[in-house]
């Protein structure tokens, strides 16, 4: 142990050099010593969170409105711990060498977009010269006696009796949290909260709780940080106060107070399917038709008795559609954050039994709705001719796969989903596409939150109960050859592949 502190120590100094080949080295030396990959996660957080906070995630710049972000370090730590699972044993250590490569480059974003230092935000992809001296990142929320919320956080996350239900709420305070516009903005929540809310839940069940402070100094803190955007949530609230409740608990004046129990309860309970027609009417409402199209579907669909986790399977396909409806890599921010929005809303119904978990079903609606609405209205979208070669009918299941694999590399998405289409058409086993789509989607670096939402596709696809979820996998292919890349986005990989062999 004495020697890996050492090498935590190293790498620590590497990362707040912003030496990503430095802290690389370090990190192959620490797989090969077989440090255990929670551990690596643990230290990761701890030496980059004082520097990925900011003291807000909007500015004005000479009267525009700018987004400040400051988690993929933590969402690419979180999405090395679930990858390693659909990868092959010689390549666990990879995701979390993504992340690696990127945190040097992700510290103190706010002032990255000030233009006082290098990295990810202040010039994507660029690496920093060596010959030039570099300014420290500032600790914008120093992790020092915690005050108002933060304290009143660890002073129930203290209870552990209760910690079940506390980081249940944690994670409800960032999925109420999401913009209600997407046309013409350049300043989101995009799901960001609930994303770094579950990040730290899994990353400090990795570490185990014990040792999970910098854990939560990285991801609850920044939790009240502004600006916060309610409005899709109030209108969840609102329709499930007129719509869904008993008749004797319905609305009757602006002036009543709020109801002092669950209106909606009842309805999670509700156990019958989806039929496909159901299915395919609420993805129409989405992705076709102006607000409230959607809301009176999923309405119906609730006080019909429909599982709604059912529902929630079937807006994830609609997500997954509004990814493959993009047409260039600029144009994917918006849809991919709305996949990963469903994403980590599908995590909170497996994980948690919260009682407003119902009400969110609006809020993935309308999130999705407005993803589709900004592809519709932004130039370069819309789906491409992507069926396949009459060729691919005589191709054994490894030759798809290595067309697939070739696609994916070449930065191809249409040939991409062409091949993936290929392979499914054909019936063979999904498990050795699902892979290859995996490791395709950890390939690509620079940015590691990348590999989380192609990590989520396939998870998703596994777990479904839509009846056209193979929709997911060609999303998986599309985003993975289709999203923006900064510098050489395979750098990483390679460096990685070489050092371990």
């Amino acid at each position: 142990m004495d020697q890996s502190g050492g090498l935590y120590a190293k790498l620590e100094e590497r990362i707040l050099a912003r030496d990503q080949i430095g802290a690389s080295a370090v990190y192959y030396d620490l797989v090969r010593a077989e440090r255990p990959r929670a551990e690596i996660v643990g230290e990761t957080v701890r030496i980059h969170a004082p520097y990925t906070h900011v003291p807000y995630h909007q500015r004005i710049d000479d009267g525009f409105v700018r987004f400040v972000n400051n988690d993929h370090c933590l969402l690419s730590a979180r999405t090395s711990l679930r990858l390693p699972k659909l990868l092959a044993p010689a390549l666990e250590y990879l995701p979390l060498a993504q992340t690696i490569w990127y945190v040097p480059t992700g510290l103190d974003p706010w002032n990255q977009l000030l233009g006082k230092m290098p990295g990810h935000y202040g010039g994507r992809g660029q690496k920093r010269d060596p010959n030039k001296p570099i300014a420290p990142p500032e600790r914008h929320w120093p992790d020092q006696q915690p005050f108002l919320l933060y304290r009143v956080f660890l002073g129930l996350f203290a209870e552990r009796e209760r910690q079940r239900e506390l980081l249940a709420h944690l994670a409800f305070a960032g999925l109420i949290d999401v913009q209600d516009r997407m046309l013409y903005n350049r300043s989101y929540t995009t799901g960001h909260k609930a994303h770094r809310a579950r990040a730290t839940i899994e990353i400090g069940e990795a570490v185990g709780w014990e040792a999970a402070h910098d854990v939560l100094y990285a991801g609850a803190l920044d939790m009240a940080v502004g600006p916060r955007w309610h409005a899709a949530y109030e209108m969840a609230c609102q329709v499930s106060w007129m719509h869904l409740a008993e008749d004797d608990a319905k609305v009757k004046s602006s002036m009543e107070p709020s109801p002092k129990r669950l209106v909606e309860g009842r309805l999670l309970a509700n156990t019958a399917p989806l039929t496909p027609a159901e299915a395919q009417r609420l993805q129409r409402a989405i992705l076709d038709e102006p607000e409230p199209a959607y809301i009176h579907e999923i309405t119906t669909l609730l006080l019909a008795g429909k599982d709604p986790r059912q529902i929630l399977d079937a807006i994830q396909v609609a997500a997954a559609r509004v990814v493959l409806s993009v047409g260039s890599p600029a144009n994917f921010s918006m849809p991919h954050h709305g996949f990963e929005y469903t994403n980590t809303l599908k995590w909170f119904y497996d994980t948690f039994a919260h009682p407003h978990r119902l009400k969110l079903l609006y809020v993935a609606g309308s999130f999705i709705n407005q993803a589709a609405h900004w592809t519709r209205n932004t130039p370069g979208n819309g789906e491409a001719d992507t069926r396949p070669p009459a060729s691919a009918r005589a191709l054994s299941p490894g030759a798809l796969l290595e067309r697939l694999d070739a696609a994916q590399v070449a930065l191809k998405p249409d040939e991409s989903v062409a091949w993936t289409r290929a392979y499914l058409d054909s019936g063979y086993d999904r498990a050795p596409l699902v892979s290859t789509l995996a490791l395709c989607a950890v390939k690509e670096g620079n940015d590691p939150h990348n590999q989380e939402i192609g990590l989520g596709l396939v998870e998703d696809w596994a777990s479904s109960t839509a009846h056209d979820r193979d929709t997911l996998l060609l999303a998986c292919a599309h985003h993975t050859a289709g999203h923006q890349k900064f510098g050489d986005p395979l750098e990483a990989y390679r460096r990685f592949t070489e050092a371990l062999s």
